[in-house]
């Protein structure tokens, strides 16, 4: 039997960063993945394929409406080659999963391919087919992600009815896409679509888009999106989804109990994500999962079996990448006797849309609902001499800050590039950095950071220089 100090289950970004960690730690680590693949949701089904065709959409998008305004022709019919778009994106994931493997590789990490299940506490059977072994672990990570939610009434046929999975590999263009759900998910393949030549209709049950963001981000978004011309139908609570000879019908009912019916030839459902513990017999382990299927964990992110630890999508929090990929790190680090933090206030929120959407810290819902005196300052990116001189003058950055102690609480943004730039909210609000803090800083210009910078000044006694 082949005996480890910390086996991981699951190898997405929390599961493979965490493994790597426990291996330059001195830790001899094995990881243990069901599909033939690693990367989990984000490398194979998520993060990377997606963004892999919303930049190749993006690129479409900008030939088709505005290369001729940059001065560059082209001559004869641009067409949207979808298959290539889809080959582009498996070439792109086949690069990164491959780039994980050789990282196992580098860090003389055990791959165990199949499903991990405990037989107890401290033994794993790995089952692949027919053919199953029992590892022995000093220490688990529990990383087994999660799946796309739907609705008890709606039954996914992964044709024409769909999840974010079948959306990332379509072999045509849908004429009328139904987009169930006004989240990131749904918006970012929506737009991808809508780019391509869709008509995409969002439905959504809450009264706006991107719910758990600033309710400006919303506001703004919801109009740049709709001078695109992707239609929307918040405050819409869906009843019923069929799919018959290839059309989609969808009903849903509006506040005042009235019914709409869109038709489509496709519908993807976006209504969140769950965790994903099915096949890992937790229960063998003695490990408690919540009802909603959470396994529940203290703020060491410890179970209540003191040798497991669970990270990610399984257990509270933002389903995030990112986050999974920090608490992946925090656990290696406290099994070596470090004491790392996670300050999850500071866990950054992406929308990959166009314009992008970021934003971290307190949102000013929930400023106002804490009673917190604030104050605001905002930029227009369309003051921006970077913004107009690539044509991307949609969106704002809004600063929050303490009114009395002027530290930063939360930073908002939505405009070009904001995904990146996000990380310099990010690091100032590490460093408890006040808008003074920000607004003195040098940035370089011409530069779409720049709306930081004012942003911070008209938080700083209402003084944006180009404003």
């Amino acid at each position: 039997m082949s005996s480890f100090d910390v086996v991981v289950i699951g190898s997405g970004p929390g599961g493979y960063v965490s493994a790597i960690r426990c291996a330059q730690l001195g830790f001899k680590t094995a990881i243990i993945e069901k599909y033939p693949t690693l990367g989990g949701t984000c490398l194979n089904v998520g993060c990377i394929p997606s963004k892999a065709l919303l930049d190749s959409s993006h690129h479409y998008h900008d030939a088709v409406s505005h290369f001729k305004e940059h001065g560059i022709e082209i001559s004869g019919e641009i067409k949207a080659n979808i298959e290539q778009m889809i080959a582009r994106k498996a070439s792109v994931v086949d690069q990164n999963v491959s780039g994980i493997k050789y990282l196992m590789d580098k860090n003389k990490i055990t791959v165990f391919e199949g499903v991990g299940s405990f037989e107890d506490a401290t033994h794993i059977k790995v089952t692949n087919g027919k053919k199953s072994e029992v590892i022995e672990a000093k220490h688990t990570i529990i990383a087994t992600g999660s799946k796309p939610s739907t609705l008890p009434f709606i039954k996914l046929d992964k044709d024409r009815i769909i999840t974010s999975t079948e959306a990332l590999k379509l072999k045509e263009i849908p004429k009328h896409l139904i987009v169930i759900g006004g989240g990131v998910i749904g918006l970012e393949l929506g737009q991808v679509y809508l780019r391509l030549g869709a008509e995409v209709s969002v439905v959504e049950y809450l009264d706006r888009i991107i719910p758990g963001m600033d309710a400006a981000l919303s506001k703004e978004l919801t109009k740049v999106l709709k001078k695109q011309g992707m239609k929307f139908y918040t405050s819409h609570k869906v009843k019923s989804v069929e799919s018959k000879k290839g059309i989609v019908t969808v009903q849903a009912d509006n506040a005042k109990g009235e019914t709409i019916t869109l038709n489509g030839d496709y519908s993807l459902v976006s209504v969140g994500r769950r965790p994903y513990t099915d096949g890992l017999a937790a229960d063998k382990a003695g490990v408690k999962v919540s009802e909603r299927g959470m396994i529940e964990v203290n703020d060491h992110l410890q179970t209540n079996v003191p040798n497991i630890y669970a990270i990610g999508d399984v257990v509270r929090g933002a389903m995030l990448a990112h986050k999974a990929e920090e608490e992946g790190v925090m656990v290696a680090e406290i099994l070596a006797g470090q004491k790392p933090h996670i300050d999850y206030n500071l866990i950054p929120g992406v929308v990959y849309t166009w314009p992008e959407v970021a934003a971290v810290g307190k949102t000013e819902e929930q400023l106002k609902e804490a009673k917190v005196d604030y104050k605001t300052g905002s930029f227009p990116m369309k003051a921006l001499g970077r913004s107009r001189a690539s044509g991307d003058t949609d969106g704002f950055v809004k600063i929050l800050a303490d009114a009395k102690t002027d530290e930063v609480l939360g930073v908002h943004m939505i405009g070009a590039r904001v995904a990146d730039l996000i990380a310099e909210a990010v690091t100032a609000m590490e460093f408890k950095a006040s808008a003074e803090d920000i607004a003195r800083m040098s940035h370089a210009h011409p530069t779409y950071a720049e709306a930081v910078k004012e942003a911070a000044l008209d938080a700083t006694e209402k003084r944006s220089i180009h404003m």
